[in-house]
């Protein structure tokens, strides 16, 4: 695959956008998404809203910036099903939606929904998974970025051993292809060749699912103890499959090892204050909810990608420290890793960045307001708390 990056490029929003104006109706099909009337009204189709990352930070932000700009919000979650979200993208665009935020459940099935949106002349934001097409805006994380911290992580605690790497769902691009790439950045596949690192298990978790991987997990252990075979650390994706991997762990009665996780889950920053999960690289959804409704209110007003600009206000240098549009160029890979052809897709794209959470630096979730220290700090023994926790 081949990626290039032409700028670091995200400001954070401030919550005082004006691109729309008062007048409109809509109507929301999911409860709780009851929007302010406005003539623009702004879609998002979930893929999977049952996902606690989505209902927790995503969704209250790009509906609280899409409403205080004065427009409509509406949504549906098609509940991991592909044909679902078709008819759910039908749907939205027939109640009026003017821009369309888009969380994928199948970045290749859903081809038949963008013909539709561009038919009814509705912009599209493909929200932190990746669309291949220069008509749509691509807003994100880096996610190489939060695979290379990751495993930079990792190799710090476990520098070389018994490996297993528990991905995401195949048929998202960030886990099979932009995660193990910032793994690859970081030196997993030279040590892999150096023979510092052994792969035990390299296994993908279908909707990312807490109990598929565990036991996915569980299943990996017992292949290990058969074999004799000691595992020192487990590449987990994000924070869904780390959760299910530390719960196989205590039930095979491993003693804690080094885990990875994504999201800051509370469950999982909870894990690390424990010590049952040793990195959970943090992204501020919070922010990335933002961007995208003060992106969708833009295109309200102008239709243009390139003139889609994130206004300064509640900027965090640590996530964004920059402002401004990039245009970068993507290849699909194929089964080897390598670019099928040599046709580039150019994506218009916002991407912010993430930050490696580990027990030492966890104040930055209580500086930031993610988590109340009662929460972070729930269940944690006093004589091995962390330094966030005492």
């Amino acid at each position: 695959m081949v990626i290039r990056r032409l700028a670091p490029i995200l400001a954070i929003v401030a919550l005082v956008l004006a691109a729309c104006t008062n007048g409109g109706n809509g109507e929301s099909q999911a409860a709780g998404s009851e929007g302010a009337s406005g003539d623009c009204t702004v879609a998002v189709s979930w893929n999977n809203f049952q996902q606690p990352r989505w209902a927790a930070k995503d969704q209250p932000n790009i509906k609280e910036t899409v409403e205080a700009g004065g427009g409509t919000y509406i949504e549906a979650d098609a509940n991991l099903d592909t044909v679902q979200q078709l008819t759910d993208i039908e749907s939205l665009i027939g109640q009026g939606a003017d821009v369309l935020i888009l969380l994928a459940q199948d970045t290749a099935g859903v081809g038949p929904a963008l013909e539709a949106a561009a038919n009814a002349g509705v912009p599209v934001i493909a929200y932190d998974r990746l669309i291949e097409s220069e008509e749509i805006l691509y807003i994100t994380f880096d996610n190489v970025g939060v695979g290379r911290a990751e495993a930079e992580a990792m190799f710090e605690a476990v520098p070389e051993g018994n490996y297993v790497l528990i991905k995401g769902d195949p048929g998202d691009p960030n886990a099979s292809t932009f995660l193990p790439l910032g793994w690859d950045e970081a030196g997993l596949q030279d040590k892999i060749d150096s023979g510092e690192i052994t792969i035990v298990a390299d296994q993908f978790t279908d909707a990312w699912d807490t109990q598929t991987a565990q036991n996915n997990m569980e299943a990996i252990i017992d292949s290990a103890n058969a074999d004799d075979i000691q595992i020192d650390a487990v590449l987990a994706e994000n924070d869904s499959t780390a959760l299910g991997v530390v719960a196989a762990l205590q039930a095979k009665g491993y003693d804690p090892i080094p885990v990875s996780g994504q999201d800051g889950d509370t469950a999982n920053l909870q894990n690390v204050a424990k010590g049952l999960q040793y990195v959970d690289v943090w992204k501020d959804a919070n922010e990335l909810g933002k961007a995208a409704g003060a992106a969708a209110l833009q295109l309200c007003e102008n239709p243009d990608l390139a003139s889609v600009t994130i206004p300064d206000g509640l900027v965090n240098p640590d996530v964004a420290p920059t402002a401004g549009l990039s245009v970068a160029d993507f290849t699909t890979p194929g089964p080897d890793g390598e670019p099928d052809s040599g046709d580039e897709n150019v994506v218009n794209s916002f991407i912010l960045q993430p930050q490696p959470i580990t027990a030492e630096n966890l104040d930055l979730i209580l500086d930031s307001g993610w988590l109340t220290k009662d929460v972070l700090c729930e269940g944690v023994e006093a004589d091995s708390a962390p330094p966030a926790c005492q």
